[in-house]
């Protein structure tokens, strides 16, 4: 399989690369499962850009390193919040139904979510991701010069320091001197075969990580391949320990992981205690924990909710929009309605149970604001990237620009750079591995890898629960490697790899920050630090 560009990944950073390089590149879509089965898919709220004359680009680069508990890099959030017009423009040039508004100066109506300090986040309803998704999957099947490999599973980047002694233009010699990446093993799911990339450029677009947590909104198919590739590829990795929670994710027993979108509270939703919390049923809890209330920012808002479930032995709270109308409720939020009619409650007269769930990985790959990685070849896009933006929690709908903006600068960047060839790559070899015996050791780990991140490096830590999570990862990694190196690959297999990796710089990095910032609460440091620094891992050398 030979391609000038292979993407990992098919959510809106992965496709907005191949769009902007099709005309002139040769380029490969490698896709875990269906092209929309990403988390870009799942997005409800919005993209937010400046897009009115009564907005600015200092007012949301502010809002973001306001959210960002002071360690966004400013000059990647001022990159990102300018070129956002310009990205809005390109999505709306492709067809995207965003909801319109006439009286608005752009004719589409803006929200607003919390955090943000004016009304700039363009949506198409409540289901934005998945118009924009739809729309971007159409072209590219349509395009010529785009391959789609769905149900096919990336393994690791091939990097010429594994190669040895390689042809390169017809010649042999041996490649030494700062590691290149040519491309990378992919597992064709239907087959079980182990396909060889070879590529100029590999652009890691996998998104998040949050299935290393027991509960999330991510798909299934978030289990941060991306970041674990590029990790032992030999890629430093930045802000682990900055896992988001949601603060709202529909609590019922039937809904598997199903977001109750940010524009709720953005629209007037107000937090309040159910029934099972006494007398203080149905009162509002979130101004005594945040002047803001429910427009605090949602690490505030999730910590708050946390707070009064386990003072109150709750399992979750009510998140109320009853006091506005049908009417209003089936044109902002009509997926929304529609889900939780279809669960037995009516949003129009009654609130909806949330509890908060992993939502948003802040950190990954370091990168630059091309996508570039640590090692010449490799990008990283979108939420398995770190570009800066996001700091110690993410300011909602900021993803989404994030992926088309910097999406873009990939693809021109890639564009930009002079063709070097690629060498020969060998072929998978499994000749000294056998079929596994039993594969139940696969679910049994993955379900306790889960359980322990949930309950020890959640929401509010201490170090004695990470050094706990730390002792367990160990323990699992090896037995998971041993497993890797004996028996034949699986999806189950690969993920599992890929979570237990991910699951360990989470902890590595958490228990580095000595402090309570944004998205890391420890009750052992509940200051914040005077200065804000990144938590940068870098690999031990192979």
């Amino acid at each position: 399989m030979k391609f000038d560009v292979a993407i990992v990944g098919s959510g809106l950073a992965g496709l907005s690369v191949a769009l902007h390089l099709a005309e002139t590149r040769k380029v490969a879509i490698i896709s875990k499962r269906a092209l929309q089965d990403g988390a870009s898919n799942w997005a409800q709220g919005g993209i937010a850009a400046v897009l009115d004359s009564g907005d600015s680009h200092d007012q949301h680069i502010a809002d973001t390193l306001v959210a960002g508990g002071g360690l966004c890099d400013e000059a990647a959030t001022r990159y990102i919040v300018e070129h956002g017009r310009e990205a809005i423009d390109w999505l709306i040039d492709q067809g995207v139904p965003f909801t319109r508004d006439a009286t608005a100066e752009l004719g589409f109506h803006l929200t607003r979510e919390g955090g943000h300090s004016q009304r700039r986040i363009i949506h198409a309803a409540d289901a934005t991701g998945h118009a924009v998704q739809v729309t971007l999957e159409q072209k590219v099947r349509a395009h010529p010069n785009i391959t789609v490999f769905e149900h096919h599973c990336a393994i690791d980047v091939i990097t010429s320091d594994k190669l040895g002694a390689t042809a390169v233009h017809g010649h042999t010699a041996p490649l030494v001197g700062q590691p290149r990446c040519y491309g990378l093993y992919v597992q064709d799911e239907k087959t079980g075969n182990v396909l060889t990339f070879e590529a100029e450029h590999t652009v890691l677009a996998t998104g998040g990580a949050g299935k290393v947590y027991l509960y999330t909104t991510n798909p299934d198919t978030a289990t941060g391949d991306g970041i674990a590739m590029a990790w032992r590829a030999g890629c430093r990795v930045s802000n682990m320990e900055f896992m988001q929670f949601h603060p709202t994710c529909l609590y019922h027993p039937y809904a598997k992981s199903f977001l109750i979108t940010e524009a709720i509270r953005g629209e007037g939703g107000l937090l309040k205690l159910p029934p099972e919390a006494g007398a203080a049923g149905g009162t509002r809890f979130m101004p005594a924990h945040d002047a803001r209330g429910e427009l605090a920012p949602r690490d505030v808002v999730a910590r708050a909710i946390d707070f009064e479930m386990k003072k109150r032995g709750l399992d979750y709270v009510h998140l109320d929009i009853s006091h506005k109308s049908l009417e209003f409720l089936m044109e902002h939020f009509p997926t929304i309605y529609a889900k939780c009619l279809e669960l037995g409650i009516d949003i129009s007269r009654e609130p909806i149970p949330v509890v908060p769930a992993v939502h948003f990985t802040c950190g990954g790959v370091v990168t630059d604001l091309t996508g570039r990685t640590d090692i010449p070849g490799l990008y990283a896009v979108g939420e398995t990237a770190c570009t800066g933006l996001h700091g110690a929690n993410r300011l909602a709908s900021n993803s989404l620009l994030e992926c088309l903006v910097i999406g873009r600068a990939c693809a021109y960047q890639i564009e930009a750079t002079p063709a070097q060839g690629t060498p020969a790559l060998p072929a998978w070899d499994e000749s000294r591995v056998t079929n596994a015996d039993e594969e139940v050791v696969i679910a049994h780990n993955w379900d306790e890898l889960r359980r322990f991140m949930w309950n020890y490096v959640g929401i509010v830590r201490t170090t004695k629960r990470l050094e706990r999570a730390q002792h367990r990862i160990k323990l699992l990694k090896e037995e998971i490697d041993e497993y890797y190196r004996n028996f034949r690959i699986t999806h189950d297999l690969l993920e599992l790899r890929n979570l237990v990796d991910v699951a360990a710089l989470i902890v590595t990095s958490a228990l580095s920050r000595n402090e309570s910032r944004g998205l890391h609460y420890s009750r052992d440091y509940p200051e914040t630090l005077p200065k804000a620094l990144p938590s940068v891992l870098t690999p031990p050398r192979r």
